[in-house]
């Protein structure tokens, strides 16, 4: 079948946003790959005490999209917004690498990271939608793929980025994430004319020299803010608290204000971020507990049989998460197809609730893993399977969440959306991260493998539950889901 003009011409803009996402994911989750074992190895942080950190510059990282989004919306445009904050990201990478040996230059690099972040990752999203708006499968497709390919770039960086911090040291990996990214951007710079047709007209205006003074203020206002919360657990603890008081606010604000012929799409999108927020509590174990487990009692080679493959560096496992979601990708991206036109696909609610029975798997295995184990440490193997469920259940839950957002939310409060789910996501991460201390006790560095697994062990069955009690409750909201997507589209044909 031919491709028509109009999709070549939607595929070659989508491929522009799709390239510097990738590079900006390269740069963000190298970085990552090694952060907990930075803070524990280098830093002399507890197990604790970087647990917390980290859940909490993902929430940082997560929460500032709710601003970003707005600003890319109302004052930059989307295109200049996305551009801005990638730049402001390869500046915290480059940072990260010089300030590596003082604890206060660690949380203000972090914050610099939270600020771009914030920036880029809700006007980027935005973009996806403006390309794809009018075709819902079209839609499901391009976030699908988009999600596929931008782990392209986490895979490459999760990889390479422990290795640089073996062999090299711990500056190199993080050189190698700013150098990512500023290749993101020259190539988006020689690209960027594609993206014309369907970005706003705000981005076409020149910004007023008020204006731009006042976004550098909010800049600089913003990284302070954040290195504030960074530094001082407690601040973070109450500024997550004040997130999800402000989200809920404001999600009530525009639910009134709302034409009535969209409400029931809000309230679907309403419901599932709230379970996408869940499924972040898992999400946060990668970069924390799951990582710390790798370091501990994991076996770090891979073999089949007697046969040697390689070995791994314990930050190098969390690369299964996105090398599984290319694989799984492209093949959701063609049963979704296929389904469609078959006028047979599942709905968005119906994949919510079957991701969280695949993350339950994912923590049975590692759980059973332990458990049985007659030695101190788990085979590898046992990584690359519970990592399996885990991203299976990434792709269906996380990565349809803007998916909704763009299915059900007008487009003139897209951004905003998209930034309020990211927001709410990034408070779930922070659950994350308190939960991981469950197996986060002051002495584990001086602790005997054999105990460690104990307490992992514990930490995953506690997961089990949690994912297996969450799955339950969803599958009781499921009929109101459908009626209200049922009467959404009664609306939005009315409303034609």
């Amino acid at each position: 079948m031919t491709t028509s003009p109009s999709i070549k011409k939607k595929n070659s803009a989508f491929s522009v946003v799709l390239f510097i996402e990738l590079w900006e994911r390269f740069g963000y989750y190298g970085m990552q790959s090694i952060l907990a074992l930075f803070l524990s190895q280098h830093m002399k942080f507890s197990d604790y005490d970087a647990n917390l950190l980290i859940a909490a510059f993902g929430t940082m990282t997560y929460a500032a999209p709710a601003l970003g989004g707005w600003i890319g919306d109302k004052i930059l445009g989307n295109q200049r917004a996305m551009l801005f904050g990638s730049i402001i990201l390869a500046l915290g990478y480059l940072l990260l690498a010089s300030a590596m040996h003082y604890t206060g230059g660690i949380y203000i690099t972090m914050a610099i990271i939270s600020t771009g972040n914030g920036l880029f990752k809700p006007n980027a999203a935005t973009l996806v939608r403006r390309i794809y708006e009018d075709n819902d499968s079209q839609l499901d497709i391009a976030f699908t793929l988009y999600y596929m390919a931008v782990n392209v770039g986490s895979t490459v960086s999760m990889l390479l980025c422990p290795y640089l911090k073996d062999h090299y040291g711990w500056d190199a990996a993080f050189i190698a994430c700013f150098v990512g990214l500023v290749l993101g951007i020259i190539n988006y710079s020689l690209t960027q004319k594609r993206l014309t047709p369907y970005v706003s007209q705000r981005d076409q205006l020149p910004i007023p020299k008020f204006v731009s003074s006042c976004i550098f203020l909010g800049i600089i206002a913003s990284v302070t803010l954040i290195t504030v919360i960074l530094t001082f657990p407690v601040v973070a603890k109450w500024c997550v608290v004040g997130a999800v008081i402000l989200v809920l606010g404001l999600w009530i604000q525009m639910y009134v204000k709302m034409d009535f012929a969209y409400r029931s799409g809000l309230k679907i999108v309403y419901l599932l971020t709230f379970e996408g927020m869940l499924y972040f509590v898992f999400y946060q174990q990668m970069s924390t507990s799951l990582t710390f487990f790798a370091l501990r009692n994991v076996d770090l080679s891979f073999s089949i049989g007697s046969y040697h493959l390689f070995d791994w560096s314990p930050g190098q496992f969390q690369a299964l998460n996105p090398i599984w979601i290319m694989i799984l990708s492209p093949l959701l991206a063609k049963l979704y197809a296929s389904l469609g036109r078959k006028q047979k696909d599942f709905s968005i609610a119906t994949k919510f609730i079957t991701g969280f029975f695949f993350v339950s798997i994912g923590f049975f295995v590692w759980w059973a893993a332990c458990f049985y184990s007659s030695t101190p440490y788990v085979s590898s193997w046992v990584m690359v399977s519970g990592y399996f469920f885990l991203s299976l259940g990434e792709l269906l839950t996380s990565g349809l969440g803007l998916a909704v957002i763009a299915r059900y939310v007008p487009s003139s409060m897209n951004g905003f959306m998209t930034g309020s789910y990211l927001m709410a996501s990034g408070t779930a991460m922070y659950l994350g991260g308190v939960v991981a201390n469950i197996a986060a006790r002051p002495d584990m560095n001086h602790l005997s493998p054999d105990k460690t697994l104990v307490i992992y062990q514990g930490l995953f069955l506690n997961l089990v539950c949690l994912a297996g009690i969450t799955f339950v409750i969803l599958m009781l909201f499921l009929p109101l889901l459908h009626k209200w997507n049922k009467k959404y589209k009664q609306d939005m044909l009315a409303l034609k």
